[in-house]
């Protein structure tokens, strides 16, 4: 066991007193817990420099005063109750008494991430009846065919794989995925264009770190979603919600000094609104004619159940103003951690330093195994696939909303995603309707939180389908429906 253990400087006293306080604070700070065995006074000695009878005086100071308790052929171990006094740093004679010092003095970007929620809802436990947003069917994963190609690339690893890699990614998987991107979502792309992060979130960092100032000012869709403003808050921005329409983002009401605007045209999160082509090109003429940059999310794309596969923004723009950025956390896991952006060429190498000093590169392993998922036909495969899952849980979400909560149930979003937003009419109080689903295993999320500007509705809720059982998704709104159905009577309706 390798131990580092200080000794304090304790005027007059030999050795072996200072490192018997040595251990005594090692113990009472809990860097050796109750239990735990010690090294053995001979390695100790080796590896602190000091001799093994100056040890040994220490150990059975400590095993005196009740710290340490020696077993004969076993060695010396931390006691399971330790003696019942706290641990005060000894003065040196004549000192005047130690004070508490500051902590680290906090940055601007430090201070300004104090007022920033990142709770996330990984930390809740999953209900029965979970319309969680965002997670994909674990279940329905390609998991064998994931396995067998990790394997492969376990087997004979290039040299490439083992060592650095370049910020902007494996070069294989830039090519699958500008190849991927150009044919599925018509974006203006070639390898070199394309670089790989960690998730949706890492792209969004990476936009704010090199497109804005503090001061400067970013218009976000009202609603919007939140770790995007997160990320500009982080950046110093001055944040301003638009409001959103059926038709996506207003673009008349875009504030003039924009620096940056985030959108999400192909399903506006949360309300599900689809960016229009009118307002497409009248946002993409703004751009122009303002200087501003676009950023476009397109969290979910991959997933419409009605009308034509809708092109990215990104592959009508002409003049250079849209980020675009994507994820395969909504189509493959989460934990994988892979996502992607398209800057701009102008924006190009400033994104790949960014991405050097954050965090160098996304793990090559993941990497190799995506482009080989990929380019051998795996991932598209898997998204139909997964269209035809999710079509199905959307078709049984809508015919058990129309069933059991009727017509003063509002839905919005359902041409395409995972998720749908759900207004209630005659509901005052939402988070009454959470509180009384969860009581009774449902899980569903009220999108007050995606609101900045606008007083949210009174009961909108993000609603997600993508990883509930089409069999528990009726029993779920069921239930729902009977906490409607209290809260009526509750309130005399």
């Amino acid at each position: 066991m390798d131990v580092v253990v200080h000794l304090p400087d304790l005027p007059g006293q030999p050795v072996y007193v200072r490192l018997a306080e040595g251990l005594r604070r090692a113990i009472l700070e809990g860097r050796f817990r109750p239990g735990e065995r010690l090294p053995a006074t001979r390695t100790l000695a080796q590896t602190i420099g000091l001799a093994r009878n100056t040890v040994l005086e220490a150990y059975e100071q400590l095993t005196i005063e009740g710290y340490l308790i020696a077993r004969r052929g076993s060695g010396t171990y931390v006691a399971p109750e330790l003696p019942d006094q706290s641990f005060r740093p000894k003065e040196r004679e004549g000192a005047a008494p130690a004070t508490a010092q500051p902590g680290p003095k906090l940055s601007e970007f430090a201070r300004r991430l104090e007022g920033i929620d990142v709770s996330l809802s990984w930390g809740a436990p999953r209900l029965p009846f979970d319309f969680r947003y965002g997670t994909p069917s674990f279940d329905e994963f390609p998991m064998a065919e994931w396995r067998a190609l990790t394997r492969r690339i376990l087997d004979y690893p290039p040299p490439e794989l083992l060592g650095y890699g370049p910020p902007e990614g494996l070069p294989d998987l830039r090519t699958a995925l500008a190849r991927y991107l150009q044919r599925s979502r018509g974006v203006r792309c070639g390898e070199d264009g394309v670089v790989i992060v960690n998730g949706s979130q890492q792209a969004l960092d990476l936009a704010a770190r090199t497109l804005l100032d503090p001061g400067d000012v970013v218009a976000m869709e009202e609603p919007g979603y939140n770790g995007a403003r997160a990320a500009f808050q982080a950046a110093g921005a001055r944040v301003v919600p638009v409001r959103v329409d059926g038709e996506g983002i207003v673009v008349s009401e875009l504030p003039r000094g924009t620096r940056v605007v985030y959108v999400t045209p192909s399903h506006q999160f949360p309300t599900g609104s689809v960016l229009s082509a009118t307002r497409r090109m009248e946002l993409l003429a703004w751009a122009w004619e303002s200087g501003a940059t676009i950023i476009e999310d397109d969290y979910d794309s991959e997933f419409r159940y009605a009308g034509r596969p809708l092109a990215a923004l990104q592959g009508l723009d002409e003049s250079g103003r849209v980020v675009y950025s994507g994820t395969m956390s909504k189509v493959l896991l989460p934990s994988l951690r892979l996502g992607y952006i398209v800057p701009p060429p102008q924006l190009r190498s400033a994104i790949s330093r960014a991405k050097w000093l954050t965090d160098r590169h996304v793990a090559l392993l993941y990497q190799a195994v995506l482009a080989a998922f990929i380019d051998e036909g795996h991932f598209e495969r898997h998204l139909r696939r997964m269209r035809r899952v999710y079509a199905r849980r959307l078709e049984r979400l809508l015919h058990a909303i129309h069933r059991h909560l009727g017509s003063r149930a509002t839905v919005s979003g359902a041409e395409s995603g995972i998720h749908i937003m759900l207004t209630l009419d005659g509901v005052t109080d939402g988070r009454a309707i959470v509180e009384g689903a969860r009581a009774v295993g449902v899980g569903i999320h009220s999108a007050a939180a995606y609101y900045a500007g606008e007083r949210p509705p009174a009961a909108a809720f993000v609603v997600g389908y993508s990883s509930i059982a089409e069999e528990a998704i009726e029993e779920g709104i069921a239930r729902l429906g009977r906490v409607l159905a209290a809260y009526d009577r509750l309130r005399g309706g």
